[in-house]
């Protein structure tokens, strides 16, 4: 079945192909248990007892080491546990009720171990399950960082003038001492993400996003200035055919939900070829203005007037009830070992934005000369009509 928006047509479903990355073993880790779940279409399957216990894993095993990942702008860790499970740690730098500061660009906002917490929770909801595993932890900086590290990393550790313990890393924004991370008074929060396979097992490759923002101060991109952008886009592989345009729409939709401006970049597993899933990574900046719709992180859906049936219908099923995402996502994030992770605002924020895509789909279909088609024309124009979206 297709749905049909202007004049590009979209398949609903694709090919759920499996290829193993390594032999399966008795004494496989949890993480190494995780990684044979990988497929052409998705990380993991729905109701996966592994992701369940992957995450209870990444907040209770003992930490063994700690080192701080190289590059990126802020300071990230490294987290090794025995049995080869790793983890990414952003720290908690503000309550969950600060937003983001009005005066920073999208490109020098703080980044809230938060939303890494609860895009993985939103993508899960949404049914695309493309973001890895990320659980909360509260920490002992001292017995489990500040022992744990080395190099340059523990030559950054200090007493504040309160007595908290604080440490600071070396990045390219916020490593100093006026931006530390500081515990109560070494008590410190933050986010787990799993580690994807290493490139040596499955490769990946990395994508610049067609509808990148400028990253400066002043100039716009290229897509901010043509209306008719998409036809651009359409011209050039991968986007000319099979999934992958249609993967950015979904992607925009998770980031408008949680507000996440900052998308340069994707990747992709190489040995699925082009035809497959795009990975959902780096969510530090979403959930930081609950009272502010960013109606441009939707620009490639206004743009392309596409959307796959499966997340319309999702979105239709959180729309219209008798369970809205906001309630979806408190019960799922209820979860989590620092619940609750979200402040209220963002919560409410959710089913405020799921109206405006719908009503993105809805101008879309006003707007287009085409019908909608398929095999079932009449029943399928019947059944959006009956929710409100034509």
């Amino acid at each position: 079945m297709y749905i049909k928006l202007k004049s590009i047509i979209l398949p609903c479903q694709f090919q759920n192909t499996s290829v193993q990355l390594f032999p399966a073993r008795e004494d496989m880790s949890t993480l190494e248990k995780f990684h044979l779940q990988i497929s052409k279409l998705e990380l993991y399957p729905k109701d996966s007892n592994v992701v369940e216990q992957l995450l209870y894993e990444m907040a209770t095993k003992p930490i063994v080491h700690v080192a701080q990942k190289e590059g990126g702008t802020q300071l990230k860790l490294v987290i090794d546990y025995s049995d080869d499970l790793q983890a990414l740690f952003k720290p908690m730098r503000f309550p969950r009720e600060q937003q983001t500061l009005p005066n920073h660009f999208y490109f020098t906002d703080f980044e809230r171990h938060v939303a890494e917490i609860a895009t993985f929770h939103l993508d899960k909801l949404l049914g695309f399950r493309r973001a890895m595993p990320v659980t909360g932890r509260i920490l002992n900086i001292t017995s489990e960082i500040y022992q744990l590290a080395e190099g340059d990393l523990l030559k950054t550790f200090f007493i504040s003038p309160v007595g908290n313990q604080c440490f600071h890393g070396r990045c390219s924004y916020y490593c100093d001492t006026g931006h530390a991370i500081c515990g109560n008074p070494d008590t410190l929060e933050g986010s787990f993400a799993a580690f994807l396979p290493s490139k040596e097992l499955a490769g990946r490759k990395v994508w610049r996003h067609p509808w990148r923002r400028s990253y400066h101060k002043r100039k716009k991109a290229q897509w901010e200035n043509d209306s008719n952008y998409c036809s651009l886009v359409k011209e050039i592989a991968p986007y000319d055919k099979d999934r992958r345009l249609l993967d950015l729409m979904d992607m925009a939709i998770l980031d408008f939900l949680s507000g996440n401006m900052d998308r340069h970049h994707y990747e992709t597993f190489k040995l699925f070829g082009n035809d497959t899933f795009t990975l959902h990574l780096d969510h530090g900046r979403g959930f930081g203005r609950p009272y502010h719709d960013e109606i441009s992180i939707l620009t490639p859906l206004l743009q392309c007037c596409m959307i796959s049936r499966n997340t319309l219908a999702t979105l239709l099923k959180y729309h219209n009830g008798p369970q809205r995402l906001s309630t979806a996502m408190r019960q799922s994030l209820a979860k989590d070992p620092v619940a609750p992770v979200l402040w209220e605002p963002h919560l409410a924020a959710l089913d405020r934005r799921v109206s405006l895509i719908l009503q993105a789909v809805r101008d879309c279909l006003n707007r287009s000369q085409e019908r909608i088609e398929d095999n079932e024309t009449p029943q399928n124009k019947n059944h959006l009509q009956k929710h409100g979206v034509s």
